[in-house]
Formats: structure tokens, C-alpha cells, sequence
């Protein structure tokens, strides 16, 4: 059997993966700076999870003999406000979901039902991703930015203080 186009599409999806990688670590970064912890922290735990994803694709890639291409498929998004980054991961979900959906059909039609077991696992990953996204961004369209600010407290505990001092 000629894996090729198999390898092909896994290799698509590690270059996307890369590219959230990188952008949300971006964000996280960023948001951090802002002190948007919750949501810098939602940005660094879903990088994590993508990851996972390339992984997932990676170790494919090596059971079918062919080689991980380590090259995301474009450059990170300087985007540095809050609604605007919650915009474009939305939109990044939505493709990656759409990506892994049309790899899950090619994949059963070349008869790798091991790919397509794949792609269609990280679809309903990818979607969920999307959906806690669409939360916070609902969330600051209802109650503005101050939403994310009210998060960031620490308890009330100014920051270098000790806790019961």
C-alpha cells in the first residue's frame, strides 16, 4: 500500500498544529503581560493540547515510514488585544476542524482507516477548543474587558504579599 498521500495529509496537520502552537503561546505571553491570567492560562493549557495533537500525527507519520516536516504553515499574528486574539483562534479552530474533516474523508477513501481514526479524533479536539473560546469571547462581547480584569485577582492578595501576614 502506498502511504504517500496518508503521510501528505499528517504532515499538513503538524504544520497546523505548529502554527497554533506558536500562536498561542504568543498570546499566552502577551495576555500574561496584560495580567489576563485566566486567559493566558487557557491559551498556554490549549498549546499544550496541541502538542499533544502533533504527537499524535507525528508518531502516525513514523508507523507509515515516512518523515515529520517540522514547518508550520505561516507566521505568528501580532495581535496583542484580548477580543481580536479570541476572534482569530475561533477562526483558526474552524479551520483546523474543517482541515481534519476533509483529511478523514481522503484518508477512508485511500482505505487508512487508521488516519481517518485520527483526523476524526482531533476534529472533535479541535471543536471543543473552539467552543471554550467561543465562551470567553462571548463572555467579554456581554461584559467588556472588565470581565477579564475582575479574573485577574489574586484573591485580593497584593502581589509579594504573604498569605496570612
Amino acid at each position: 500500500m502506498d502511504n504517500t498521500k496518508s503521510i501528505h495529509l499528517l504532515n499538513e496537520g503538524v504544520g497546523g498544529e505548529l502554527r497554533a502552537i506558536h500562536q498561542y503561546m504568543y498570546f499566552h505571553f502577551h495576555l500574561d503581560d496584560q495580567s489576563f491570567k485566566p486567559l493566558a492560562l487557557l491559551f498556554k493549557q490549549i498549546a499544550i493540547q496541541e502538542m499533544g495533537h502533533l504527537e499524535l500525527l507525528a508518531e502516525r507519520i513514523l508507523f507509515l515510514k515516512g518523515d515529520v516536516v517540522m514547518v508550520e504553515s505561516a507566521a505568528v499574528e501580532t495581535i496583542t488585544e484580548p477580543e481580536a486574539m479570541l476572534v482569530r483562534v475561533m477562526e483558526l479552530e474552524e479551520e483546523c476542524a474543517r482541515m481534519y474533516n476533509e483529511s478523514a474523508i481522503e484518508s477512508a477513501a485511500n482505505a487508512d482507516a487508521a488516519s481517518k481514526q485520527l483526523f476524526e479524533r482531533l476534529v472533535s479536539a479541535e471543536e471543543g477548543h473552539y467552543d471554550r473560546f467561543k465562551k470567553q469571547h462571548d463572555n467579554i462581547k456581554r461584559f467588556g474587558l472588565s470581565y477579564l480584569a475582575l479574573q485577574s485577582f489574586d484573591n485580593g492578595i497584593p502581589e509579594g504579599a504573604a498569605a496570612g501576614a
